[in-house]
């Protein structure tokens, strides 16, 4: 069985899904004339400048704040360090390249998602592709959102909602702070009940409070990692460069990596850690109060810029000044190394609370996905039984580390990216007439 789902996982993540998830970015690059560039500093402006005077669940920060929740979580810290393992430094750079061209799709399907959302039995607001599929592409194209509605809540049930977060933080609190899995596991799913059954407002208020948090805590600690190494910086960021277009010699516990191999391992742990393309950001994005897809579309964009382009950045430099990558080490054990080697007293202790946080909010967020699925699919009287359920899954996390469950959770993940792409490529056109509608706005507005 696990040989069989290996192959399939190989499959969805091979060159295919890579190729269209890059390719959609591409496009929708070219289409936009390099919005991500040009409208970047605007967008990072309205994180906090927002007026939010639109029908929503929660306002625009909140909304990033969750979708970052989820975003932001283990592959930041433990997927970085595999990919680099496997790629050399220069795995880096392509997962800068990934997520320039990711900042593009994130942008469009957030635009998307508000554009096309609805209100749900409850007067809670429903959006993401299941919805611009079906509204936006047309009736006939329902099983495409259906397949996507699946797929994410089996994504929500068995993949980075539950199990994945779960099993890292039991084991980094057993290694660095000898926790028994039972006392974690039992305090995980108490808070995580506590969170979720309140709904989104629940969620996005812990969200808006531990994401900024954490990620200053992270930035502050990487950056202290750079001073440390300091003298070793220029030197990283030449390997880096030169590793994306040169094979990476084999050297200590490294066994060497082609051009080839840097630019998958990169790509496809970059787009793993900002799910640009997967479908998942558009689902919270849809609730923001805003009046202007638009504009919501650009601060969801800022989302791909600080997973990827700051935090996955700070790791990679981290793991190359130190020298760790050429050691035997790998994931989470190979980025605690380069912590304690810039600070031996408590780098230990700093990883530890950076991966709980991590992977904490990011079940926070993956659990308002898979709701907002199941409500598409069976109605808000499914929304209850779904938390419980999900809930229960919590409680047996640290208990169950089937390796084949695992798979299953990245064959389902990236899955989850087809029908949304489609949906990306086919509705890029009214992408681009929101976009110069909002643009023309702004101008007016300016010229009052």
């Amino acid at each position: 069985m696990l040989e069989i789902l290996n192959e399939i996982d190989a499959f969805v993540w091979g060159p295919p899904l890579l190729v269209l998830l890059v390719g959609t970015g591409i496009l929708l690059t070219f289409r936009l004339k390099l919005l991500q560039v040009f409208k970047l500093p605007q967008a990072l402006g309205l994180i906090f400048s927002a007026k939010n005077d639109g029908s929503g669940d929660v306002n625009s920060f909140k909304a990033l704040c969750t979708a970052l929740a989820a975003t932001v979580g283990t592959g930041n810290i433990v997927g970085v360090a595999t990919a680099i393992k496997a790629g050399g430094p220069g795995a880096l750079f392509w997962m800068w390249m990934a997520a320039f061209f990711g900042m593009a799709t994130k942008y469009s399907e957030c635009l998307l998602a508000v554009k096309y959302r609805t209100v749900d039995a409850n007067g809670n607001i429903s959006g993401g592709p299941m919805y611009y599929i079906e509204n936006g592409l047309g009736k006939k194209y329902k099983p495409l959102a259906v397949m996507f509605a699946i797929f994410g809540v089996l994504c929500a049930y068995f993949g980075i909602g539950t199990f994945a977060q779960v099993n890292s933080i039991v084991e980094i609190t057993q290694i660095s702070a000898g926790i028994p899995v039972v006392y974690t596991g039992i305090a995980l799913t108490v808070v995580v009940a506590a969170v979720t059954i309140g709904g989104l407002k629940s969620i996005a208020t812990v969200a808006a409070k531990v994401v900024p948090a954490m990620a200053l805590l992270y930035f502050l600690t990487t950056v202290g990692i750079m001073i440390v190494f300091a003298d070793q910086v220029p030197a990283a960021i030449a390997t880096v460069l030169n590793s994306a277009f040169t094979p990476t010699a084999a050297q200590g516990g490294f066994l060497g990596a082609t051009v080839m191999l840097a630019m998958r391992s990169g790509v496809a742990r970059g787009v793993f850690s900002n799910e640009s393309g997967l479908g998942s950001a558009p689902i919270v994005a849809a609730a923001a109060k805003t009046k202007w897809a638009a504009e919501q579309g650009l601060i969801s964009m800022t989302g791909t810029f600080i997973d990827t382009i700051i935090i996955c950045t700070l790791t990679g430099l981290s793991l190359v000044v130190s020298g760790v990558w050429c050691g035997p080490l790998n994931g989470a054990a190979m980025t605690e190394s380069a912590f304690t080697m810039a600070f031996p007293a408590f780098g230990s202790m700093l990883l530890l609370v950076g991966l709980v946080l991590f992977a904490f909010t990011t079940i926070l967020g993956w659990n308002y996905y898979g709701e907002r699925c199941v409500e598409y699919l069976m109605g808000v009287k499914a929304i209850l039984p779904y938390r419980i359920i999900f809930i229960c899954l919590i409680a047996c996390g640290p208990f169950l580390k089937l390796e084949e469950i695992w798979v299953l959770a990245d064959i389902v993940n990236g899955l989850m990216a087809i029908p949304n792409l489609i949906a990306l490529i086919a509705l890029s056109g009214v992408v681009v007439a929101e976009t110069k509608a909002y643009q023309k706005h702004l101008a007016e507005e300016k010229n009052k």
